[in-house]
């Protein structure tokens, strides 16, 4: 018991709660550790893109979770948890850990799901309706870290073309 909880200061534990929690990660656990880690690998990179400006958007973070949970054909549950978990693990370990994890994704990744995480990294920069200078010059990066050719990216990102703030700027 803690020492607030013993002063009657801090709340009860709702053992709902801590119930939900642990049904999560027992489903995460259940999963194929090589899907896990893609999948973990995946959310990463999304919550690097994410925080870029150095704050996650409740707009990104909602965007992040569609994405995990589509593309990870996951149950929202667990797409939520590996949101969550990737964010917390980006804003701790970000500075270190991402060339590490652009270069796992990238020999764990098909050609395919290369390019559909830049579609997605696009997507959750789009999240609150502009993609920043910061946002595409990450995902260029991103890009290059996974070997995708700057061809491949260009055509990506000339589908968010209406999105993309450099384009939006009115002369001065």
């Amino acid at each position: 018991m803690s020492i607030l909880r013993w002063l009657g200061i801090a709340p009860a534990r709702d053992e709902r709660d801590t119930d939900a929690v642990h049904r999560i990660v027992r489903e995460l656990e259940s999963m194929d550790p090589a899907r896990a880690r893609w999948l973990a690998l995946f959310a990463f990179l999304l919550a690097r893109m994410a925080d870029v400006d150095l704050a996650v958007s409740e707009a990104e973070t909602r965007e992040m979770e569609r994405v995990v949970e589509r593309i990870g054909g996951v149950p929202a549950s667990q797409a939520a948890l590996a949101v969550q978990i990737a964010k917390a693990e980006n804003r701790l370990l970000g500075s270190t850990q991402n060339f590490l994890a652009a270069r796992e994704f990238r020999d764990l990744a098909s050609p395919v799901e290369k390019t559909d995480l830049l579609y997605c990294l696009f997507a959750v920069a789009a999240a609150d309706d502009s993609i920043s200078v910061p946002e595409e010059e990450t995902i260029r990066q991103i890009a290059k870290e996974l070997l995708v050719s700057n061809d491949e990216y260009l055509a990506i990102r000339s589908t968010w073309r209406d999105k993309r703030a450099v384009l939006r700027a009115s002369p001065a």
